[in-house]
């Protein structure tokens, strides 16, 4: 079970990724992020959509490695790197329910509680 947990975070990790490269090149679906207020994203956003990218790729490392996918799962520093991203998860389903963009709500609370969830099982280190 955790493992298919695993994975849908790690797809969800990479769509998010996928959107952000999108957001990057001005792909107009900025109403499905970063509070929906531009359909192309400002310069100082696609910044921070770069930003991310890199965020999602470190938080995909700890998933792997609290997986023991990769070296070091049972490290204090991976059991609690992990346990900060599943707080993180969680807490950004907060925004998103806040959001003034209904593109924005119906599809990044949806992924927020779904990678909440992955990220919990993940975190617990319950892999079979």
């Amino acid at each position: 079970m955790t493992v298919v947990a695993l994975y849908l975070s790690l797809a969800l990790l990479a769509g998010l990724s996928v959107m952000q490269v999108l957001l990057i090149f001005g792909v107009p679906i900025g109403h499905y992020a970063w509070g929906g207020k531009h359909r192309i994203l400002p310069p100082r956003q696609r910044i921070a959509a770069g930003a991310a990218i890199v965020l999602y790729a470190v938080f995909a490392a700890v998933l792997l490695s609290r997986a023991e996918i990769v070296a070091g799962g049972s490290s204090p520093l991976i059991v609690v790197s992990a346990w900060v991203l599943f707080a993180y998860a969680v807490i950004s389903v907060l925004p998103n329910l806040a959001s003034k963009s209904r593109p924005e709500r119906a599809v990044q609370v949806p992924v927020s509680i779904a990678l909440s969830i992955g990220v919990g099982l993940v975190a617990s280190g319950i892999l079979g």
